[in-house]
């Protein structure tokens, strides 16, 4: 185990009416005058927005409101809530809603207080050094960004999307999570939750770090709670207690906890971004379940013994050999995924016909490096191939028949790899 600092300073309030208690928790803060920050008329229809207002009113807490966050929230709105947060002189901010507000209210904060651009954040130019206080009413788990300090943009004018993690500033100074409030999600949107959950586990999960046991144990036992307790939700709405540890579920997965004492991976959800940016319309969990079981299957060759693992402890799967052992855990991954979440598990799934890969893959290594992984080392020839795992048949077909001078021959994918990776 290596050495390593937690430090998760967001308060929780969990349970049913917590979002009455947002006035306190944002006084609290020392904030006087916030910006509320969501995203389409979900908050503002079922009168959360009003409820949350007033509950600060009771404070005197002044407010102002940020509307319109869009899934895979851009720099647009981001730039429009810096520009109005500093005419308005906001102290704070709330985020009602899921990650792609969370997210915004996130980048505002940090760029309210810096005097340049807040993209230089994300690109590595500058660190966040201060931030307004961010508070966070749950409704829509999955990110987890309410117990974490990372943070997710696309701009806009070039489709570039990148994230930006901190250790502490950005962390949300509370969180209100509300089960009843989950009730009206669809089947879909708690299905994608429940994916990205999942992968924020296992991008963890998969290290080079040796004798983590206590932190590979803590990281499956949230894995087959979540797939315990995802059918339960899924067929009844309204289940608090599925509901309820689902949304834990989301929080423990992304605050830091598993994670601690080991090496990250996180490349599945670098190449499910390229996917996104590309293709905005397409659910962040979504994507990440086609990518996910490709990227498994990449490894269950080149690199299986946690694969394998994971397989015996999760799925209970009894081969002794590691590799055979890990096709078979990514066949039972893609079949949790398909049979019980009724996630696409292909570029043609997702509504994706053509695929750009050859940019997708140029964009990635620009944005993330010439070798990247941490579980194990990729060049872009192993990313190309990973992302052609993704492909449905068909699609193979179409590409060998284009003859692209870019093509990775579907031959010279080993065939265990392929065939872990068939649809």
């Amino acid at each position: 185990m290596d050495n390593f600092s937690f430090y998760t300073p967001t308060l929780y309030e969990f349970g049913r009416g917590t979002e009455e208690k947002v006035g306190m928790l944002t006084f609290l803060t020392g904030a006087g005058k916030v910006m509320i920050v969501y995203g389409k008329a979900y908050a503002k229809n079922n009168g959360l927005v009003q409820r949350i207002s007033s509950s600060l009113d009771t404070l005197g807490i002044e407010h102002i409101e940020l509307g319109g966050v869009q899934p895979n929230p851009t720099d647009t709105l981001v730039y429009e809530g810096i520009r109005l947060g500093r005419a308005k002189n906001i102290d704070g901010l709330i985020a009602i809603g899921g990650g792609s507000v969370i997210d915004t209210a996130k980048a505002i904060a940090a760029g309210i207080p810096y005097a340049g651009d807040f993209w230089d954040f994300f690109t590595g130019k500058s660190q966040v050094k201060e931030a307004l206080p961010v508070g966070v009413v749950l409704t829509i788990p999955g990110s987890g960004s309410e117990g974490s300090g990372n943070c997710v943009i696309t701009k806009s004018d070039t489709a570039v999307k990148l994230s930006l993690r901190t250790d502490s500033i950005l962390r949300p100074r509370f969180a209100v999570i509300n089960p009843e409030m989950t009730f009206t999600l669809s089947a879909y949107k708690t299905a994608v939750g429940i994916v990205d959950m999942m992968t924020h586990v296992l991008e963890r999960y998969f290290t080079t770090t040796p004798r983590v046991e206590i932190t590979d144990r803590l990281a499956e036992g949230l894995l087959m709670g979540l797939m315990a307790e995802a059918p339960r939700a899924l067929s009844d709405p309204s289940d608090y207690h599925a509901r309820a540890n689902i949304e834990w579920a989301s929080t423990l997965a992304h605050n830091g906890l598993v994670g601690c004492g080991r090496r990250e991976d996180w490349v599945s959800h670098f190449m499910e971004h390229e996917i996104s940016a590309m293709y905005p319309d397409i659910a962040h969990g979504a994507g990440l379940a086609v990518v996910v079981p490709a990227w498994m299957a990449y490894m269950a060759h080149h690199k299986p013994s946690k694969v394998a693992q994971l397989g015996r402890r999760i799925f209970g799967i009894d081969m002794r050999d590691d590799r055979t052992a890990a096709i078979e855990t990514v066949a039972q991954l893609r079949a949790f995924f398909s049979a019980v979440l009724r996630m696409p598990l292909s570029f043609k799934a997702l509504g994706i016909e053509s695929p750009d890969i050859d940019t997708m893959v140029e964009r990635l290594h620009a944005n993330k490096g010439d070798i990247i992984g941490g579980y194990y080392k990729l060049g872009s020839s192993d990313t190309r191939q990973i992302y052609e795992l993704m492909l449905a048949p068909e699609q193979v077909a179409a590409r060998a028949a284009s003859k692209n001078s870019a093509e990775q021959p579907e031959e010279d994918i080993p065939a265990a790899v392929s065939a872990a990776g068939a649809m």
